[in-house]
């Protein structure tokens, strides 16, 4: 298609809202499945269908917004401040996300926003979130395999 890019608009809707999910995360001390949690599906489906007007504006000023309308309060999960290592950006976290939930989407037959949820809740996110592993950057086809087995492989 003309003046889509290397990936489709939705693609990129989604590594947004995998991102802004990240920096919430992080920017507030919660685990990336509270924070889904706490956003809830209406949220994450206008996250999703608005991407492309709020990646136009201040990703901090969008999630101070998301913030307070979902009413996130500050926890005690610092996988940034545990990391011994190169910390990869919320960019970087957001992309893995993005192209879990799409092989999760396709192979299970769900909407975007419901495999968004079952990925961010199964076991496999916890893992991707310690970036004292290797797991955030290994092969997407490896780590979509270990989400399937429900276990690394």
């Amino acid at each position: 298609m003309i003046g889509e890019g290397r990936e489709s608009k939705k693609d990129n809707d989604l590594f947004y809202a995998c991102s802004l999910i990240e920096y919430i995360a992080r920017k507030t001390k919660n685990t990336r499945a509270d924070i889904v949690n706490q956003l809830g599906q209406k949220r994450l489906e206008k996250i999703y269908e608005l991407a492309d007007v709020y990646h136009s504006d201040n990703i901090d000023r969008v999630s101070d917004d998301f913030i307070e309308e979902a009413q996130i309060s500050t926890g005690l999960f610092d996988n940034v401040g545990e990391c011994k290592y190169s910390i990869p950006s919320y960019w970087d976290i957001g992309k893995v996300y993005k192209r879990l939930i799409k092989q999760v989407a396709e192979y299970e037959d769900i909407a975007i926003i419901d495999a968004l949820i079952k990925v961010y809740h199964s076991f496999i996110s916890a893992k991707i979130d310690d970036y004292n592993s290797s797991v955030y950057y290994e092969n997407p086809s490896y780590i979509f395999e270990s989400y399937k087995e429900n276990r690394m492989l």
